[in-house]
């Protein structure tokens, strides 16, 4: 049965799901938030109040059971996603899910089987930056061979320094800096270069500033290099610690040309000019930064639950990034090389 709107319920009310929460309430025309579900009674009621979503759950499973509920929101600690989908899928509901899908490949496999068991259902990983406007021109130009044939990408998330430590805090379950931060920069390099297979990841990493980062076998500065199966190359950079702000920079190298997304991490379009020279204001965080990639890409996800469209990532790209990200993680913490293939691959 088609439907005009899908009715959703938001997990998960911290900082990023607070952000979606808005735009499914007030931003999304086709979309209805009609439940949350927190374990804290403060982010319900910032729910109610705010958004006025007079239901709220402190129980997954009694959100899964909400009357009419078409679909989820997935904003969790990624230790819980797989399990969450699953339980999702299962219910009959469609689901997005923050990224990363999982920290363990075989859960992203598990998922993957479960959503091949329900094909009516979508199920999309939230990789913001393909719906960014400045990425999906580069991607456009790269299709129509503004600068050949790609052959090597260099793409970085760069965080503005938190001398309070938020990340250090969640150390223990976020998987480390590669994965959740460089997860992004890996999704985009498959997706410029036409998702080739990764053979061999080497990676290094310091702890410049935070050293409460050392006891999670962690860092706040890392870089990484992978090799794929047809000869193309990325190399990544992930910081906690920059001074001037948020910079996501990505440099894509063709046999003709290259593509610079990002290299000026501006605020807007300001310059200042003054004893200290011309110079702009940076972006301070990453929901700044993509803020309408954001709307854009919950659009996408309701239209094709909806069945007016189809999603444009797979939950294979995102076991792919896992995939990477682990072995970038891994080759980092053993100092070698580590040999890999594609996940699912005999």
């Amino acid at each position: 049965m088609t439907i005009a709107n899908l009715r959703v319920g938001i997990v998960g009310l911290g900082r990023l799901g607070q952000r979606h929460a808005l735009n499914l309430a007030q931003r999304v025309p086709n979309a209805t938030l009609v439940a949350a579900c927190s374990p804290l009674a403060d982010e319900l009621a910032w729910a109610r109040t705010t958004l006025g979503v007079t239901h709220g759950y402190a129980s997954y499973t009694e959100l899964l059971a909400h009357p009419g509920l078409d679909a989820v929101f997935l904003v969790t600690p990624t230790s819980l996603h797989a399990d969450q989908i699953i339980a999702a899928l299962q219910a009959g509901k469609h689901v997005f899910c923050e990224k990363p899908l999982s920290l363990d490949v075989d859960d992203c496999l598990r998922v993957e089987a479960e959503a091949a068991r329900h094909p009516e259902l979508k199920v999309m990983i939230g990789f913001v930056r393909r719906f960014d406007a400045s990425y999906r021109d580069a991607f456009q130009k790269i299709q129509d061979g503004s600068i050949g044939k790609p052959f090597m990408v260099r793409s970085q998330t760069c965080d503005q320094n938190d001398p309070g430590g938020f990340f250090v805090r969640f150390a223990a379950t976020s998987g480390g800096i590669f994965l959740d931060c460089s997860v992004h920069d890996i999704d985009l390099v498959r997706w410029l270069l036409g998702n080739p297979v990764a053979t061999r990841v080497h990676a290094s990493g310091t702890i410049a500033v935070h050293q409460g980062l050392r006891e999670f076998d962690d860092v706040d500065n890392g870089v990484a290099t992978v090799e794929f199966s047809n000869g193309n190359m990325a190399c990544f950079m992930a910081s906690r610690t920059m001074a001037h702000g948020h910079e996501t920079l990505t440099e894509v190298f063709g046999t003709q040309g290259r593509l610079t997304i990002g290299a000026n991490p501006r605020k807007n379009r300001v310059e200042i000019a003054d004893e200290h020279g011309i110079r702009n204001e940076c972006t301070p965080d990453f929901y700044v930064r993509f803020s309408d990639a954001f709307l854009i890409e919950a659009q996408e996800f309701v239209d094709a639950a909806l069945g007016n469209a189809s999603l444009s990532l797979t939950l294979h790209d995102a076991t792919e990034a896992t995939r990477i990200g682990l072995a970038m993680t891994q080759a980092m913490r053993g100092k070698c090389a580590v040999e890999l293939r594609e996940a699912g691959s005999n």
